[in-house]
């Protein structure tokens, strides 16, 4: 039998023909009548259909949302400041560097040289941390130095990892005084703090896991434990507010979801990065949305809705690290030689604000709080420094 909605979906479809059936009629009656040459009218159109809801879930390969290509017909085109690292002739080995809030100051372990520059923004002077070890390997027929190379800006303490010595070191934040450093069994990679956990946690890629620390003391860290990933873990990015802690699996492809007091996964969310993999990482806590950097892309994750797909922005080959502030996403793309400032909207579209160029090579950008950009261009021993998006 019918359902009451097909009768009334039947009835409805009836009336409208014989509402098309009258007006022929009366069309018919007026031409015969000499009082109308026109075509008859045309019948009303059919109520509108209701569309049904988008879901997405970590599986589709489609994104929901698009993004704009630019937020006018020509983004603001940036011109950066090079500004040459104290004591470092290119090329030095630049990776993760950091902005730190509470002083102003920019990051930057430089393994060439065994130090780490801190550069006050306001000045433009740099200072420098020394007494981190160095190594000399030989990487595809080439000597390269190996020494700090990440940095993260704890609570008073900025912990820097040294991938030449496996070793997390503190640096007090007033004091610039480097303190006692805690040798893991691996290599570090990235370091991040975790600050409701007073923890630091560490990407170890050559042994598949993320390595937690006791940063409570924290010139006594201490290893509390260590996290399996089954893949290579590359980036980082914390919800503070939810205490989760984000980071990439580049080899394998997912973006896994791990709870901060259990140190357990609980989820891994696909952001369809292709055969290179994911890279860099980055939570917008306004929007609870994850923008994941691709290595010619970054995609939008929906990190309350299971990371389902949102915009997505092609930025240029060679993205690694990204940041996001204000509800800006900074990515340095280092094939392309270009830096990319694009606003992220409620709906997880990326619109570009701006664009400049850089140096081969350039990559891992960071904002500080009045939106100057700051790329480490390794080739050349510098950071490259760009003006905001938004011209004042």
């Amino acid at each position: 039998m019918r359902s009451a909605e097909g009768r009334s979906s039947v009835l409805a479809f009836s009336l409208r023909s014989c509402d098309r059936g009258l007006m022929k009629l009366r069309w018919a009656i007026l031409v015969a009548a000499g009082c109308s040459r026109s075509a008859p009218p045309a019948p009303p159109p059919p109520p509108p259909q209701p569309l049904a809801s988008p879901v997405a879930t970590a599986s589709q390969e489609v994104p929901i949302a698009s993004s704009r290509a630019s937020e006018s017909a020509s983004p603001r085109q940036l011109t950066s400041k090079p500004l040459p690292l104290p004591g470092a002739d290119g090329p030095a080995f630049l990776d993760y560097i950091a902005y730190e809030h509470a002083n102003a100051r920019v990051w930057v372990p430089v393994g060439s040289t065994g130090s780490v520059d801190v550069l006050d923004v306001k000045s433009g002077t740099f200072k420098r941390v020394d007494g981190f070890k160095t190594e000399v390997r030989e990487v595809n027929g080439k000597k390269r130095t190996y020494g700090p190379s990440a940095a993260a800006v704890g609570d008073g303490t900025v912990y820097v990892g040294n991938r030449a010595t496996s070793e997390v070191c503190p640096v007090d934040a007033r004091t610039l005084k480097l303190g006692k450093c805690l040798k893991l069994t691996t290599p570090t990679d990235g370091v991040a703090y975790v600050a409701s956990a007073k923890e630091v946690w560490v990407t170890t890629p050559k042994d598949q896991t993320l390595t937690v620390l006791d940063a409570s003391k924290p010139n006594a860290l201490a290893t509390k434990t260590t996290i399996k990933t089954e893949g290579s873990p590359e980036g980082y990015a914390v919800d503070e507010a939810r205490g989760l802690f984000f980071t990439n699996l580049e080899d394998k492809g997912p973006t896994l979801v791990i709870d901060v007091k259990t140190h357990k996964v609980k989820a891994s969310w696909n952001a369809n990065c292709g055969s290179d993999g994911p890279r860099g990482i980055a939570f917008d806590p306004d929007h609870n949305f994850l923008v994941v950097a691709c290595t010619d892309h970054v995609q939008v994750l929906d990190a309350g809705h299971y990371g389902a797909l949102l915009g997505k922005l092609d930025i240029g080959a060679g993205i690694d690290n990204i940041d996001l502030a204000d509800g800006k996403v900074y990515a340095a793309a280092g094939k392309a030689a270009t830096l990319t400032v694009a606003k992220l909207d409620s709906n997880g579209v990326l619109t570009v604000m701006a664009a400049g160029a850089t140096s081969e090579g350039a990559r891992n950008a960071v904002a500080d709080a009045d939106g100057n950009v700051y790329v480490a261009d390794s080739q050349a021993a510098r950071l490259l420094v760009f003006p905001p998006a938004a011209a004042k």
